[in-house]
């Protein structure tokens, strides 16, 4: 065996185990030298990892990866410290950059390993897996899951999508679960948001990063043995008003560059005075007018806006609409022809607004869609406020006979425009409920869950590691009371509710399943992980039923809905 080249010695390794801590760093291979080391010492080896599967030295070649292209084989491993390289078997022309390192064996096989950086991963998908990657799925049905415990979840998530042969966006966490990868290495402390009536969050709490979590849901899906319809959605970006609100989102989408789905989240720019807008350039307004005015036939609806509507639609809409405009220009620049999935999200509201006073009527979805097309805008889904509430079954005094007439009216709307209604904050919504959406839209939806599989998460270590769930429950305990002694009602509630906090440890009580979710990523003064890498240290017995269980979930949440 002779060494052709000598590996790029940079090491990235941070204040952190990362092989414990996933979906933080933008790459797998944070020690290039000793990720070199690994796969040298392999040698002779490598000559049977065409084949995939352990190939020796505690390296694992993963067949889902495995592509030929010319002469080579090229593939993904694994290393024993938890790295992971791209490796080239043969010569396979440059398709990769530069690599750590070569070696040719005995034999004469040309052995090459690459790091996998967020770049190179992006790079080996479109140019050698394109099959296997994550994808703009557009009008595909699909589930959005949110993976805040990242490389735990998506073995389910896998296994459901084989079973059920469903699509989903693997890779989904919202702007308030994330961190900036650069703001966590530099130890920035997480910016803190106030919560109208539930209190104060500090956000980043899944202690992933944007980048981080696109690298590590990638390289799963690449190890998953079969090809998977997944995409990556840059859930919730909350898109603040002014200049400076602007500026963040494009940051925002700056870290998420490389996923597939935009969901822009409009919630602080809406108006909900109900004033009436007149433009300040006195042509736009006559235009738009004007195209707003146009009777609209959909079915045996005929809907037609007067000139008082459209003025109010304008004050609610309209900045929001120049904000989506702006953005999504950003976006395509930015992808450079890649296709993406673009949401305009409308169905957040204001703290002082209730959820039922203010549910997305059918002209108004009309109004917001004929503006999307007027302005030639690349919109691929629209999500309306349908009465759905965060923690809540459906609710809504209209019941359930309002919620089918309302989505299936909606419905018939998108489908005129070629856009696909979204349903945001589905965990809590029951299987009667489920079956409603799927009856209103059938089953053409794309329905969106988030902390329910982390709740999963904590009633499955409950009976795996009573230590560390009793530890995760006295902190939501005491995040509860504080709040509730800061003023929180809402945090007052649920340890009343749960006999002031004295309940037995559960995760199905209303403390845990509203004030668990900071626990997991907390960190300290330093910006050091606190409690995260145990959890990323739990028994082989509780990742085999936990990928069990959420399989076990998803399946069913498909069964209802598509």
């Amino acid at each position: 065996m002779t060494e052709r080249r000598q590996p790029n010695t940079e090491c990235r390794t941070p204040d952190f185990d990362p092989s414990r801590n996933p979906a933080v760093l933008d790459t797998a291979t944070w020690d290039r030298a000793a990720a070199w080391r690994a796969v040298k010492r392999t040698g002779e080896r490598w000559t049977a990892a065409r084949e995939a599967g352990a190939v020796g030295e505690g390296v694992t070649a993963y067949g889902g990866s495995a592509v030929r292209r010319g002469a080579a084989t090229f593939l993904l491993a694994g290393l024993p410290d938890g790295q992971q390289v791209f490796v080239e078997l043969g010569r396979g022309g440059a398709v990769l950059g530069e690599p750590l390192g070569e070696m040719t064996l005995k034999n004469g096989l040309r052995v090459a390993a690459y790091p996998t950086d967020a770049a190179v991963v992006d790079r080996y998908c479109r140019v050698l897996r394109p099959d296997n990657r994550p994808q703009a799925l557009g009008a595909t049905p699909r589930l959005g899951v949110g993976c805040r415990m990242t490389t735990l979840v998506w073995p389910g998530m896998f296994e459901a999508m084989r079973r059920g042969n469903f699509a989903a966006n693997t890779i989904q966490n919202s702007v308030r679960e994330l961190n900036f990868l650069a703001d966590l290495l530099a130890a920035r402390p997480a910016p803190t948001n106030y919560a109208c009536g539930f209190g104060t969050i500090e956000t980043g709490y899944t202690g992933s990063t944007w980048e981080g979590l696109w690298v590590a849901g990638v390289l799963a899906g690449l190890q998953h043995a079969a090809p998977v319809r997944y995409g990556a959605d840059a859930d919730h970006l909350q898109v603040k008003r002014g200049a400076r609100g602007l500026a963040r989102a494009k940051r925002l989408v700056n870290a998420a560059r490389y996923y597939t789905f935009y969901t822009l989240d409009m919630a602080d720019i809406l108006d909900y005075t109900g004033c009436e807008r007149r433009l300040s350039d006195s042509r736009e307004q006559r235009m738009v007018m004007a195209w707003h005015r146009q009777p609209l036939r959909i079915g045996k609806r005929r809907y037609v806006l007067d000139d008082q509507t459209i003025g109010r639609l304008l004050g609610k809409y309209w900045d929001a609409l120049g904000a989506l405009t702006e953005l999504s220009e950003y976006i395509s620049r930015l992808k450079d022809g890649e296709a993406f999935d673009l949401e305009f999200t409308i169905d957040e509201h204001p703290p002082e607004v209730a959820a039922f006073d203010c549910l997305t009527t059918a002209e108004e979805l009309c109004f917001v869609l004929r503006e999307i097309r007027r302005r030639g805008l690349p919109v691929t889904h629209v999500a309306p406020n349908l009465g759905q509430e965060k923690g809540h079954d459906y609710r809504c005094p209209d019941g359930l006979t309002g919620l089918e007439k309302r989505m299936r009216e909606q419905m018939a709307i998108a489908d005129t425009f070629g856009i696909m209604l979204d349903v945001h904050s589905a965990d809590d919504l029951s299987t009667p409920v489920r079956r409603v959406i799927r009856r209103a839209t059938g089953g053409r939806i794309h329905y969106k869950i988030s902390p329910s599989l982390q709740l999963l998460f904590a009633e499955t270590l409950a009976d795996h590691d009573t230590r560390l769930f009793r530890e995760w429950w006295d902190d939501a305990r005491a995040y509860a009371r504080r709040e509730a002694q800061a003023g929180s009602t809402f945090a007052a509630a649920c340890l009343r509710a749960d006999g002031a906090g004295k309940a037995s440890p559960s995760s199905k009580h209303q403390v845990f399943h509203h004030y668990s979710f900071a626990f997991v990523g907390r960190r300290d003064k330093a910006g050091r992980f606190m409690n995260r890498d145990r959890f990323y240290a739990l028994s082989d017995a509780f990742q085999k039923d936990y990928t069990r269980r959420v399989a076990v979930r998803l399946c069913g949440l498909a069964g209802d809905l598509f």
